[in-house]
This record gives C-alpha cells, sequence and structure tokens, in this order.
C-alpha cells in the first residue's frame, strides 16, 4: 500500500498557503522520517481545486512543489468542502451534500487536478462523505445524489479515457451519517450498479476510526466489501478514544478534556441489546446510561498514549489494513494517515513536524509488511 499523510491538517485555502505547507511542514517530516519520498493526501479546498483544474499553471507550481520537497500526490481528501479550520465547524462539515450539485462539481475538479498531477504507474483516489449527515435527508436527495453518482462514474471513465489515468472515489462511512456504516455503504451503491455506477471506479474508503466507533469487527467488514464485488479504494489510517468504563468518575474526568468546540465527536457504547448512539461527547457525558465501553470519533495520533484509563483503537486499525491486504486488490489500496486534530488535543499545541513524523514511524514499524516504498532511506 501507498502510504501519506492527509494535508486536512493544515488550515490554508489558497495555493500559496498550500505551497507553504508543503515547503514547512510536509518537506521537513519526510526528511526527519527519513524517507526518499512521502506521499500526501492532499485536502483541497473546493475553491483552490477549481482554480487548478482550470489553470495549468498553477497546475505546475504545485507540481513543482511537490517535487522539490520529495513528494508525491496519490490521493485527494475531498470530504471538506472548505473552512475545516474554523471555529465552530460541527455539522458544516458535511455541507454541502451529495445532493447538491456542487458537491459532485468539487469531486469532478478534484479527479481533474489528480489526473494531471499524479506520478507515471500510480492510480489515484479520492475520499468523499458518506451522502450528508442523516437529517433532513430525503428521497429526492437519495435520487439526486444516485444521479450524481452515476454521473460521476461516466465522468471519471472518460478521465481515464482521455488522460490514462485511473482515479478512483472512495465513499467513507461515518457514524451519525446517511451511510453510517460500512453495510449501508456496501448496500446503498450495491444497488446502483445496475444504474450505472461503476464499483471499479467507484468504492470505499475504509476509515478505521469510524469503523473502530461502530464497534465493527474489521475482517467482517472488509469481507462484505468484497463479497459485494467492491473494493476498499482507500484507508484512512485512524484511531479512536476508547474507554471501558466510562462510569468511573476519573475516566469521565479524562473524557471531559477532550470536549472542544470545533469538529463532532460521535460517541458509541457497547450494550447488550445493540450499540447506543450519541452525536457528540458532551451529549454522551450527560445522556448515555455508561455501562459499557464507548469509543469516542477523535482522530488521535497514532502513536498517542491517553491518560488512563482512557485507551486508543490501534488494534482495530491493525486488523483493518490485514485485511485489506488479504483481500483481491488489497495492495492497491492507499494508506492515508488521518490526524486533523493536533491543534484541539488536551494540553494544547504539538509540534507538526516531529508528531506526525512520529506516526509514520509508528506506521512504519507496525505496518511495514503491507506498505510500498516506506522504508528509511540508506
Amino acid at each position: 500500500m501507498l502510504l501519506s499523510y492527509c494535508t486536512n491538517v493544515h488550515p490554508a485555502e489558497d495555493l500559496d498557503g498550500v505551497l507553504e505547507q508543503l515547503r514547512r511542514y510536509a518537506g521537513p517530516i519526510r526528511r526527519r522520517s527519513g524517507l526518499e519520498t512521502l506521499g500526501v493526501g492532499l485536502w483541497l479546498p473546493a475553491g483552490l481545486a477549481f482554480r487548478l483544474a482550470r489553470s495549468g499553471e498553477d497546475r505546475e507550481r504545485l507540481r513543482a512543489a511537490l517535487s522539490d520537497e520529495g513528494l508525491h500526490l496519490h490521493t485527494i481528501n475531498a470530504f471538506p468542502f472548505g473552512g475545516f479550520h474554523d471555529d465552530v465547524v460541527k455539522l458544516a462539515v458535511y455541507e454541502p451534500s451529495w445532493a447538491r450539485p456542487d458537491r459532485l462539481d468539487y469531486t469532478k475538479a478534484c479527479a481533474q487536478v489528480l489526473a494531471g498531477l499524479l506520478p507515471a504507474g500510480m492510480e489515484g483516489s479520492i475520499s468523499t462523505l458518506p451522502l450528508a449527515w442523516r437529517e433532513g435527508w430525503t428521497d429526492a436527495s437519495d435520487a439526486a445524489a444516485t444521479a450524481a453518482f452515476v454521473e460521476l462514474s461516466a465522468f471519471l471513465r472518460d478521465l481515464r479515457r482521455t488522460t490514462g489515468r485511473t482515479i478512483r472515489v472512495a465513499v467513507e462511512p461515518e457514524p451519525g451519517c446517511v451511510l453510517d456504516s460500512v453495510a449501508d455503504v456496501v448496500d446503498w451503491l450495491s444497488a446502483r450498479v445496475g444504474a450505472g455506477l461503476d464499483p471499479e471506479l467507484v468504492g470505499i474508503c475504509l476509515d478505521t476510526c469510524h469503523l473502530a466507533v461502530s464497534f465493527a469487527d474489521p475482517a467482517a467488514e472488509v469481507r462484505r466489501i468484497v463479497d459485494a464485488g467492491l473494493r476498499v479504494v482507500k484507508i484512512q489510517a485512524s484511531v479512536a478514544l476508547e474507554v471501558e468504563d466510562p462510569a468511573l468518575p476519573h475516566a469521565r474526568e479524562a473524557l471531559a478534556r477532550f470536549v472542544e468546540p470545533r469538529y463532532i465527536h460521535q460517541v458509541r457504547e457497547a450494550a447488550p441489546a445493540g450499540v447506543l448512539r450519541s452525536d457528540d461527547l458532551p451529549e454522551a457525558l450527560d445522556v448515555l446510561p455508561a455501562r459499557g465501553p464507548w469509543r469516542v470519533h477523535f482522530h488521535l495520533p497514532l502513536h498517542y498514549l491517553p491518560e488512563p484509563p482512557l485507551t486508543t483503537t490501534t488494534s482495530v486499525l491493525r486488523a483493518a489494513v490485514e485485511a485489506v491486504a488479504a483481500m483481491p486488490h488489497g495492495s492497491d489500496a492507499h494508506l492515508d494517515i488521518e490526524t486533523y486534530t493536533w491543534g484541539v488535543l488536551p494540553g494544547g499545541p504539538v509540534p507538526l513536524v516531529e508528531g506526525i513524523a512520529a506516526e509514520i514511524a509508528w506506521s512504519i514499524a507496525h505496518l511495514r509488511p503491507h506498505l510500498h516504498q516506506s522504508s528509511p532511506s540508506e
């Protein structure tokens, strides 16, 4: 699997800002990691994606910056449309939904940019949201999203024909969304293959934090995807916050330190009758019974050790990568480290170069058999 780290951790919304991020962070991260090359999972806000799709000159500026820093681009995160580092993001991250034409236009623009910058011999991936947040989704919304994915499939086929580059779009299930789970995405995509959705070019992004929060079994979910004739296009390497006994006073105090205003942090509790749900951590602390283990949607650094009794779900990440690697096309999946919460971790800001380099080192140490071109340079 090709390894990268996702640049949605950086707040730039224009080309100059992205170029500065590559020079200030991505290049130094590569050098600190001792790698000859490093992939970046680029986040392109919508305005910049449209600009790069129109301007060959701007794409060349981006290509030169990537080359200068020993970086390559094979995957794009097209989930956040923009404003991902606003003071308050929360549910705005799911806008516009796939019922809106600007979501399709944005995804097409990202595909055009990626096709123009993809290194020779590589295939590209683009991750996207699971249609929308669940509230307000209607039959009309679903019909519009179906039509959008059929049109996207035709666009990606035409892009491959005209450029020789294969770009795949990967739908990323997330708790609380219309497509909450892997099963939801598999069912939705499979039901639309006959209508023109192309399973060769539209697949699944397996975010291992989201997977862990749902208390799903990684091997079973990967098998579900493969049995449906779909593929895991991309894995977002991420871990969730976990606590075995959230009723303990010191556990609740430790959890409360992760309450912050910018991002939504869905919580799930394992219960005998099924998984209990809460849409955000402050609400969970008030309403969930706390009789079973909790997992919290808070993308923690892969090597991070929270204060006991809190732990993280690195075992889910490792099991998911193992399961995907064993499946057909598993080695073609892209593995993108997606920790965007560095700025809201308890204890204040963390130096990004050192922190992300430590995540890369963790990935190489624990996932090495499944990684391509991840060995430190001699």
